[in-house]
């Protein structure tokens, strides 16, 4: 463990320095190939970095933040393009806005505003999960899959909320939420388009999720969470078009009845497969 934490600070302090490099070197340099080929190396070695990693959570957050985002971040700074587009008028700003998945807030009247309590409660669940998973290394499989979505949504929620606070007071900004509420969703393009993981969401999409299945499993991206993001497409786009028919304006479901069917639809093809092909058993022990 002492060993894993060591790898990981030096990991981390490399994006650092590679990024101070950008901000020093690469933005002097014109808009354009130029600047592209100066920021090629960088990239490169931000998609190198987590297979240095053992951890499950680093190799999840390390690949999120830094081979997803801020390569993807960096390529449109290249070209002036994205949020790092103006130049961030000091290099902690640079740096912050580079590595993690935060993004100014356009409009802050028109955040919805949830109660402090929502978020004790999602880390009071979180906890209640990590001790049930210490206690019960013998689970069945199909209840293992069945509390992964849930285990998944409440780590990412919290690492990036505390994120979240701790860049707004260092910076003194308002951000933008990472999440929504997802589990408020009524429909397929309610939870897709509005509520789940809107940073990646609005960059890459579903790109992200093979290149984190290949550093957690070192294997080729598997068809299977090709399929699944496929699947959920196609459904959001009929699911969008029969609600334009007469059909769909005339016959509208409850919202529980709604929410009942998004979520046993989003369950049910997530636990065949996004999390099985992942095989999170062989990392369990690592997670807790």
């Amino acid at each position: 463990m002492d060993e894993e934490l060591k790898i990981f600070i030096k990991v981390w302090v490399s994006a650092i320095i590679s990024v101070t490099y950008c901000y020093f070197i690469s933005s002097r340099i014109k808009t354009g190939v130029l600047r592209l080929l100066s920021i090629i190396p960088v990239c490169a070695l931000f998609f190198i970095l987590p297979l240095f990693l053992a951890l499950m959570n680093h190799i999840l957050f390390t690949s999120l933040f830094l081979t997803i985002l801020a390569s993807f971040k960096l390529i449109l700074f290249a070209f002036d393009q994205g949020p790092l587009f103006h130049l961030p008028s000091n290099l902690t700003r640079f740096i912050c806005f580079t590595c993690l998945p935060i993004k100014l807030q356009q409009n802050p009247n028109s955040q919805n505003l949830v109660p402090k309590w929502v978020f004790g409660i999602k880390v009071a669940i979180y906890s209640l999960l990590l001790n049930f998973y210490c206690d019960n290394h013998n689970l069945p499989r199909v209840l293992r899959i069945g509390l992964r979505p849930v285990h998944m949504y409440l780590e990412f929620e919290i690492f990036l909320a505390l994120i979240k606070f701790l860049v707004t007071i260092t910076l003194g900004c308002d951000l933008e939420p990472q999440f929504n509420e997802p589990y408020l969703a009524t429909s397929l393009q309610d939870f897709w388009g509005r509520r789940w993981n809107l940073m990646v969401s609005s960059n890459l999409r579903f790109a992200f999720h093979e290149i984190i299945h290949f550093y957690l499993t070192r294997d080729a991206p598997s068809w299977e969470l090709t399929a699944y993001f496929v699947l959920n497409g196609v459904c959001t786009v009929v699911e969008m078009a029969v609600k334009r028919t007469k059909f769909g304006m005339r016959w509208q479901l409850r919202p529980v009845v709604s929410w009942l069917l998004t979520w046993g639809f989003i369950v049910s093809t997530g636990a065949f497969l996004f999390f099985d092909p992942l095989q999170y058993d062989r990392y369990d022990i690592r997670l807790t």
